[in-house]
């Protein structure tokens, strides 16, 4: 349990660094460059990829997965995503942190439908990664498999910030939530 408050506290601390002063400097410089133009081949694989990290491909996945027989994976799955979704939802509230379409930034490039809600933190990459990490878990999976997971949590926050609906920050701190969240569902096991 250690472990979840720690990575809590990490994403409130990014959350709270990057508000002001030289940590929103260095988040804004970050966002320029994460959401630049890279071709209309980008703008496919991160538009197609973005949605992996919705709530509702996690509990599309679970259904899935129960269907397999795996019902206790996709429980658990399904329970870290959904706690992980309603404490973003909650932070987002808290920090009010205004989108980077609706921030006046010159040059920014939203390549999406506008989202509902405030930016800070993505949940889409802190639901997607709570639920692969516990599900992986669950399911035995090897340290390869789970560091590609892992990988696909962050391809997912990296799209979020290149089709222009999220700060580098708010993707940090999405995974840290994330990772917090399912180290909190693994507490006894360890």
């Amino acid at each position: 349990m250690l472990r979840a408050v720690a990575l809590g506290g990490a994403a409130l601390a990014v959350g709270a660094w990057t508000s002001a002063g030289p940590g929103r400097r260095l988040d804004l410089e970050a966002f320029r460059e994460g959401n630049r133009d890279r071709g209309p081949a980008a703008d496919r694989f991160f538009g197609g990829v973005t949605e992996l990290g919705s709530i509702w491909v996690s509990v599309g996945a679970a259904v899935v997965l129960a269907a397999a027989g795996h019902r206790r994976a996709a429980a658990r799955g399904l329970a870290a995503a959904s706690v992980t979704w309603v404490a973003g939802q909650g932070l987002k509230r808290v920090f009010g942190r205004a989108r980077p379409y609706d921030a006046n930034l010159e040059g920014m490039h939203l390549r999406i439908e506008r989202p509902n809600g405030t930016s800070w933190p993505s949940s889409h990459p802190a639901v997607l990664l709570s639920f692969l990490t516990v599900t992986s878990k669950d399911l035995g999976a090897g340290v390869a498999a789970r560091t590609a997971l892992d990988g696909l949590a962050a391809t997912v926050g990296a799209s979020r910030v290149y089709v222009g609906v999220h700060f580098p920050s708010d993707v940090a701190g999405g995974i840290l939530l994330g990772k917090s969240v399912a180290a909190a569902f693994d507490g006894d096991r360890r």
